[in-house]
């Protein structure tokens, strides 16, 4: 909830919330501000501020910063169904956004990364000396329930995600190798993780570990680096070194493929993966299977 984010501030703000004149843009140009796949830092990317009049310039910006980018890389710092309902910018300067009521409802880090790349973007504006954010008509609060109040890009510190030590308990259920490689085995797996990690990307790194459970094997080689793992209209991302491809744990390459395929069907929110190895779909697998287009689970391989 939003009134919890804030017991995560002191990791984002410099001295709290205050009014103070923000610096405009910096050195290099201007940005518009994204969150990487993983959901745990902020990603800037070249913007180009039109030389149109100031209230141009923020509906353009935040049109660009509600909108899905072209990129398996990053994502808008908007989660889905939080949107900006309107803004005014008053004659002090103040830019005023009246968000919708779902804004409520994000997780606090969702809220702090949003918050962050929202003010850092729309700050580069001339003529946007503050920004002030609403919940529908209702100023945004802190967890004393004092208004948040003026913000500007001077407010923000740019953070890792590991600052946010949010580790929780939870299930997964992964498939391995039988003992003879040649099937699928599903099993559940009890972790202990940060809850700023996707869990798509939870998944890929436990196959890569492996199983603890005797009886069952491995499905990838533990070198296997992890380049990025993303989700795109439905379809999650799973972008691999060149690691994954020395595989000598499984004797059917089919068994590796659709460990990952089905671990990730069942455990995300995507009904297709698309495994690329350093970027590149355009692979045959152990020299069989084919990785060019995104796969859908498959329970054949799945054994007893």
């Amino acid at each position: 909830m939003v009134r919890g984010a804030c017991l995560l501030m002191c990791l984002l703000l410099i001295g709290g919330c205050g009014r103070g004149k923000g610096s405009g843009p910096g050195k290099g140009g201007t940005f518009v501000y994204y969150v990487n796949t993983e959901g745990t830092d902020l990603v800037k990317k070249s913007y180009q501020i039109e030389d149109v009049t100031i209230e141009k310039s923020i509906g353009d910006m935040l049109k660009t910063m509600q909108k899905e980018p072209d990129s398996i890389d990053y994502k808008s710092v908007f989660p889905k169904g939080i949107r900006v309902e309107s803004w005014v910018l008053t004659e002090e300067s103040i830019l005023d956004i009246h968000f919708n009521s779902k804004y409520a409802g994000m997780k606090p880090e969702e809220e702090l990364l949003l918050r962050a790349g929202v003010v850092q973007s729309l700050a580069q504006i001339h003529g946007v000396d503050y920004i002030d954010f609403y919940i529908e008509d209702e100023p945004l609060m802190d967890s004393m329930g004092e208004a948040i109040g003026y913000m500007n890009a001077e407010n923000f510190l740019q953070y890792k995600g590991s600052s946010l030590h949010l580790y929780q308990l939870g299930n997964l259920k992964l498939y391995f190798a039988n003992d003879k490689g040649d099937r699928l085995v599903q099993r559940e797996v009890s972790i202990r993780y940060n809850s700023n990690m996707s869990i798509e990307r939870l998944i890929v790194d436990q196959l890569i570990k492996g199983p603890s459970a005797e009886g069952i094997g491995p499905v990838m080689p533990p070198e296997t680096k992890v380049i990025g793992v993303s989700v795109k209209d439905s379809v999650c991302y799973v972008n691999l070194d060149e690691g994954f491809l020395n595989n000598t744990y499984v004797t059917d390459p089919r068994i590796t493929v659709y460990a990952i395929v089905n671990s990730i069907v069942d455990g995300g929110a995507s009904s297709q993966v698309q495994i690329l190895v350093n970027g590149d779909s355009n692979i045959k697998y152990m020299g069989s299977v084919d990785l060019s287009k995104p796969l859908s689970r498959d329970l054949d391989l799945v054994g007893e």
